[in-house]
């Protein structure tokens, strides 16, 4: 392998000639090699965005000859088209307020405009990471900028994703309408309701999560791009910093918004709190779905076995015939990790001093994680299961028929007293309490039926029927 040498205030290394990447990139390498996580393709995106609305502002101010702006620009869009994801190599987790990764984006932009400027890799004199792909701008603005940015194209995708689940279980909704089923409290035979009813639960729970995200990308609109280190704007002219925000609003297709305290917008970190309370309120229903489906697949003979979730892979390595609801167990993990990354975030949050918050890269990374495993989650959940599920009609039948739940469906019609006289009954029998109540002329089966009917069950009050 060939190499070349790279030099910073600290001394000269050597880099892969093939590297894109620099010294101070190798230097992170080094220092954190931590998680061996990768970074968002969509953070990367998004700083190759930032990256080129600057150097588009920079070529209006005539600071560049033409060819060089046109190839660092040609960069910036190769970069911002994932062409050179590959090459975007520090850990997510890092110190220095993600210095490194904003380094790191610089030197792979300026070695690749080098090569469309006929030079070589390296040859900074000519194109330079800090003192161009940099010029005017800070980490400390660059970086949360890119942030915010990439969490509102994620955002948009995970409504996306939101809608088409909610859409999902509301078409649940109408093909289940008529099905009667036992609800249940405390996981305990409760009243009849019906299972389309209950899917209606989750349609508005999913409802509301969806109009939560979509109102969250306002609280990330607002960004201190132009701010540079504290948000005062040091070093980069004012013009630059007034044009920069409408070249990135035109990039990005996002209505962003210079802050109008830049100090105070590169110091605080909370929108991202809030935001993520509300991707925890979504994970908190997405859990809570999951384990209702698992429950009513439970079985298929010792357990609810009440509806029927689709098989999607072999269950067990030891027990033959076993299927297990590995969709909802997995997106009730997403949900828990959600939690669980909220945690980090709004430590990460509160623990800024002063002009700048140092745990932005861990931050940064559990707020597009949790993003991009709500989305794929939500996808899974939908496409692999809730699309799928049918209705075992048979158990759903024996449970109305059987449960002492369906005597509350009865009280408008024999009253409680009576109701309870027949519970006691039950207990010493073997019929069914539907058999039950038609030998012993409590009601006939039409009455029965009717009482039990999804009609009946679902109105809103009580309905009495006379003899």
């Amino acid at each position: 392998m060939s190499y070349r040498k790279e030099t910073d205030s600290l001394g000269t290394m050597e880099i892969p000639q093939d590297a894109y990447w620099g010294i101070h990139t190798s230097r992170a390498l080094g220092n954190f090699n931590i998680s061996r996580y990768r970074i968002n393709s969509v953070f990367i995106k998004s700083f190759a965005l930032i990256k080129l609305a600057c150097v588009i502002s920079i070529k209006e101010l005539g600071i560049w000859e033409i060819q060089k702006a046109e190839a660092v620009i040609k960069a910036c869009e190769e970069l911002s088209e994932g062409k050179f994801d590959s090459q975007i190599v520090v850990d997510p987790i890092q110190g220095g307020a993600g210095t490194s990764l904003n380094m790191n984006v610089n030197e792979v932009i300026a070695n690749r405009a080098l090569e469309l400027y006929g030079k070589n890799k390296g040859e900074y004199e000519f194109i330079d990471p800090i003192e161009d792909i940099n010029r005017f701008q800070s980490t400390n603005d660059v970086y949360p900028t890119a942030l915010k940015t990439a969490s509102i194209f994620l955002l948009r995708e995970l409504e996306k994703q939101v809608t088409a689940l909610q859409e999902s279980f509301q078409a649940k909704e109408k093909e289940f309408a008529g099905i009667v089923k036992v609800g249940r409290t405390q996981l305990m035979d409760a009243v009849l309701i019906t299972l389309g009813k209950e899917f209606s639960a989750y349609a508005e729970a999913v409802s509301r999560d969806r109009w939560r995200i979509y109102k969250c990308e306002e609280r990330l609109r607002v960004v201190n791009l132009g701010g540079t280190a504290v948000g005062t704007g040091l070093t980069a002219p004012r013009k630059y910093i007034f044009s920069v925000i409408e070249k990135l609003r035109e990039l990005t297709g996002i209505g962003l918004a210079r802050a109008e305290n830049l100090l105070e917008n590169t110091q605080n970190l909370d929108v991202f709190s809030e935001v993520s309370g509300i991707l925890k309120a979504h994970a908190v229903n997405i859990i809570k779905i999951s384990n209702d489906l698992r429950l009513m697949n439970s079985g298929p003979t010792a357990g609810l076995s009440e509806i029927f979730l689709p098989a999607v892979q072999v269950g067990s390595s030891i027990m033959p015939g076993k299927v297990n609801p590995v969709i909802p167990e997995m997106t009730a993990q997403v949900g828990i990790k959600t939690l669980g990354n909220d945690v980090i975030i709004n430590q990460c949050a509160a623990g800024g001093q002063f002009e700048l918050n140092h745990n932005l890269p861990l931050l940064a990374f559990s707020f597009l994680e949790t993003l991009e495993l709500l989305i794929n989650a939500d996808k899974s959940l939908r496409e692999l299961c809730v699309d799928g599920i049918k209705p075992n009609i048979k158990n759903l039948n024996k449970h109305v028929e059987t449960s002492y739940a369906t005597l509350t469906a009865m009280l408008p019609e024999l009253g409680y007293n009576k109701i309870a006289h027949i519970a006691k009954g039950l207990q010493k029998t073997d019929l069914s309490l539907k058999e039950y109540l038609i030998k012993n002329n409590y009601i006939d089966e039409e009455k029965f039926n009717r009482l039990t009917s999804p009609e009946i069950l679902l109105s809103l009050g009580h309905i009495k029927f006379i003899k």
